[in-house]
């Protein structure tokens, strides 16, 4: 599949979408919610209408407890947890309600020597090109096991000054192209605002939605996905080669008008 197939918000044609729609899955940061920030009440309204709807899942760059702490901390009762399916590092670990706990599905961690190796170049890189920054809020390097991810500016950077650190993702695609020299048998990506994750060659999001499409006996192509970084070097990029029925939003507000326009076309399952 390529870019061109792409189905931007405002040129969507949202009756074809919900005919072929048999699930759907969302990117977070960007899309549902705001870096590292939990999703508003309107969001959770819309995912726990769709809950309702299709089997849902969350594919992220992010580890387990930013899921938690950005979604399932500010749904309800309501949402249907069965239909939810969440796959946070990148897709790198799977989770799917038992009835009691989210249970780990799978998880595909990295050797020690790999994280080692990975962590090295990221330091020696990022120095080089000057974008090792002396102020930053939190951790620099984070060992998720499953996944590196590199945070410019720190785990803990204000909103503002990771948004504005790299509008054009020139800095994080650089990193990422260095980076991806010295561990040619690991993928590595250019994720969030300012980060830059690093996993298993072969594990990313489109493993996640083609595992998510195997749980549900259905095709990639009737998966709908949603996300804001659908460029060649963006991270949900590989949800779109897969297959999916892709649609790139601009942030929060658009995912929402396509929630809502969802919500409105597609009957009530469970």
């Amino acid at each position: 599949m390529t870019v061109t197939a792409i189905r931007s918000c405002n040129g969507l044609d949202i009756d074809i979408v919900t005919a072929r729609a048999k699930a759907i899955a969302f990117d977070l940061d960007g899309t549902l919610a705001r870096s590292k920030k939990p999703i508003s009440q309107d969001m959770a309204d819309c995912l726990t209408a769709l809950t309702h709807r299709l089997p849902l899942a969350v594919i992220t760059g992010g580890q387990f407890s930013l899921v938690h702490s950005q979604i399932l901390d500010m749904l309800d009762d309501r949402a249907c947890k069965a239909n939810m399916h969440l796959m946070p590092t990148s897709g790198t670990r799977y989770y799917h309600w038992d009835g009691d706990t989210w249970a780990c599905v799978y998880e595909h961690n990295l050797s020690a020597a790999e994280r080692d190796e990975a962590i090295s170049s990221l330091q020696r890189h990022a120095k080089e090109q000057g974008i090792w920054e002396s102020h930053v809020w939190g951790e620099r390097i984070e060992d998720r096991g499953s996944q590196i991810t590199f945070s410019a500016l720190g785990q803990s950077a204000p909103l503002e000054a990771k948004e504005a650190w790299d509008p054009t993702n020139e800095k994080k695609n650089r990193l990422a192209q260095a980076v991806s020299a010295d561990v040619p048998d690991l993928a590595v990506r250019s994720g969030g605002s300012t980060s830059v994750d690093i996993s298993l060659r072969g594990v990313d999001k489109a493993y996640a939605v083609r595992h998510f499409a195997d749980a549900l006996g259905i095709q990639v192509s009737q998966v709908v996905y949603v996300g804001d970084r659908m460029d060649p070097d963006g991270n949900d990029y590989p949800a779109v080669k897969a297959g999916t029925m892709a649609i790139r939003v601009s942030g929060p507000e658009e995912t929402l008008l396509v929630c809502d326009e969802l919500i409105r076309r597609l009957p009530v399952t469970a």
